[in-house]
């Protein structure tokens, strides 16, 4: 039976070789439901969540990764974050559909995807990966492979219903086997269209690695959720300035703060206002919006 809104790792136990395995279900729903995104969209949205999921749980840290492309294209955003506390989270925003055939840097006509590790409380880590290729694991792998980091292939697939994803990476180390990321590189290659989606992850590791042993560890639950606030709105306005909000409210009597991840709607008044530029500790902020 397929494991709904999982992470699975897997180790190659006669070679120093890695792998994770991960399906968005309910959790992916969630997420197409508020972005309301379709065609490339959803692919591209669907491709990025799932190696964020996978790479957060790669890398061990103790925090969240960030993928994140901005530029002027037809989709002119994308951000897809995952944390350790195994929760997932992202949005697309396009204005039309992108040309066919379009590479990755003409649908976003942008050169670049940020990611951004967050490890404990010190300063984030930034890196920059070239959006080389007409797909998101197109550009991992390419960034992966020129910055000398540990070879690295990935496999993605989503439609409306479930996203999902695989890594393959090669650890440091001699192997007795000086084929075996070769081979497995190569039965990998073999993936058809919706097994990602449609096989349980232990059938489709038989399938694809049925000469090799592997150790699969047990499954970790993975969900949606949204890290916004009444706080984290409130500080969002204030980072505009004074000038800039009282110029909102010479508009309107409250403004309303929408989370782009979740669609939640924070509302702010004039009382808030004098709260957050002139803090008065009797007067209580607004709430969540319904």
């Amino acid at each position: 039976m397929r494991n709904p809104d999982h992470v699975h790792r897997f180790l190659f136990e006669q070679s120093p070789i890695r792998g994770q395995h991960v399906s968005l279900d309910s959790s992916w729903r969630q997420i197409v439901e508020q972005s309301q995104v379709t065609g490339v969209g959803l692919t591209l949205l669907g491709h990025a969540l799932s190696a964020a999921a996978l790479l957060v749980e790669t890398l061990k840290i103790d925090g969240s990764i960030t993928l994140q492309v901005r530029g002027s294209g037809a989709i002119h955003l994308l951000v897809v974050e995952a944390t350790s506390a195994h929760t997932v989270r992202g949005v697309l925003r396009q204005t039309r559909e992108p040309g066919e055939n379009s590479s990755l840097a003409e649908v976003f006509e942008s050169d670049k995807l940020v990611i951004t590790i967050r490890n404990g409380p010190g300063k984030p880590y930034q890196g920059i990966v070239p959006l080389v290729g007409n797909s998101i694991a197109e550009a991992l792998q390419a960034y992966f492979a020129q910055s000398e980091q540990l070879p690295t292939h990935f496999y993605f697939d989503c439609d409306e219903n479930c996203a999902s994803g695989m890594l393959l990476q090669r650890l440091p180390g001699e192997s007795l086997d000086d084929d075996a990321w070769n081979r497995v590189s190569l039965m990998a290659s073999t993936l058809n269209p919706g097994e990602l989606l449609r096989l349980p992850v232990e059938e489709l590791l038989v399938r694809l690695f049925h000469q090799e042993k592997l150790r699969i560890f047990d499954p970790t639950p993975i969900a949606f959720f949204c890290s916004c606030s009444v706080d984290r709105s409130r500080n969002m306005l204030m980072s505009l300035g004074k000038a800039e909000v009282e110029s909102m409210f010479e508009e309107q009597d409250e403004v309303i703060v929408t989370c782009e991840f979740c669609n939640r709607h924070y509302c702010f008044d004039r009382v808030d206002f004098a709260v957050m530029f002139d803090p008065v500790d009797t007067v209580p902020l607004s709430k969540t919006c319904h």
